[in-house]
């Protein structure tokens, strides 16, 4: 099985995920994208994508490319973002990557964008290290 195959197979699993309707379009040891398509269930009381929403997608997307280069039995051991400006559009992609691997640990960076009417615009940044579980911490 391929890399974004396992990938995809795992997003299936997240409830969560499923329920924002996530996407995930690219997932090697360069970079991954994940795609959420955006309708009002996703937004706050002034027409943006909820901050929930946003820093979900970083948080999944930095994970993703953190377990691209350690190996996929990680967590996200932290993370912080930046939020700037209003998501609003059809479509929110967060594109993560290894900035540095070690052998326990990444530290990822995020780019969200929002897509409107064909344009990209950046929405938020973030950064997080993903940590490599042990073998015995996994809840499989």
């Amino acid at each position: 099985m391929d890399l974004l195959q396992l990938g995809r197979d795992t997003l299936a699993k997240q409830p969560f995920s499923q329920l924002v309707g996530a996407q995930l379009t690219r997932f090697d040891p360069e970079g991954t994208e994940l795609r959420i398509p955006i309708r009002d269930a996703l937004k706050q009381q002034n027409g943006f994508v909820h901050g929930g929403v946003v820093s979900y997608a970083a948080d999944n997307a930095l994970t993703y490319a953190g377990g691209a280069v350690l190996g996929t039995n990680v967590v996200t051991s932290e993370y912080k973002i930046n939020y700037v400006r209003p998501a609003i559009g059809q479509e929110l992609v967060a594109r993560a990557s290894a900035v540095h691997a070690g052998k326990s640990q990444a530290v990822v960076q995020c780019e969200l964008y929002v897509i409107d009417e064909g344009k990209e615009t950046l929405c938020a940044i973030a950064q997080g290290t993903i940590a490599r579980l042990a073998a015995a911490a996994s809840a499989e």
